[in-house]
């Protein structure tokens, strides 16, 4: 089960890893623009960390607030679940 929650994850991630550094070319050249919901919605069901590298890595969005501070909320919510999760499921230490 953990191996197919990691690959989803690792899935997830190299999405919207993809998805910050194509947008930022398509900023640059003025071309059409990925919505800034979508960076979200594939954040929330799984590709943070892919979302957070690519902001750095790509320098795109950082002067966004919710993207600054949103991603990160968004990663930090996902470990406190999975731990409780994890925790609840594996009986309590």
């Amino acid at each position: 089960m953990l191996k197919w929650i990691g690959l989803w994850v690792l899935a997830l991630s190299i999405l919207d890893f993809a998805l910050m550094g194509a947008d930022k070319g398509r900023a640059r050249r003025g071309a059409w623009r990925v919505p800034e919901k979508t960076f979200f919605l594939v954040a929330v069901l799984g590709g943070s960390p892919g979302a957070i590298l690519g902001m750095r890595l790509f320098h795109h969005k950082t002067r966004h607030w919710y993207f600054k501070w949103g991603l990160p909320a968004i990663l930090i919510a996902q470990l406190a679940l999975a731990t409780w999760l994890f925790w609840m499921c594996n009986g309590r230490p």
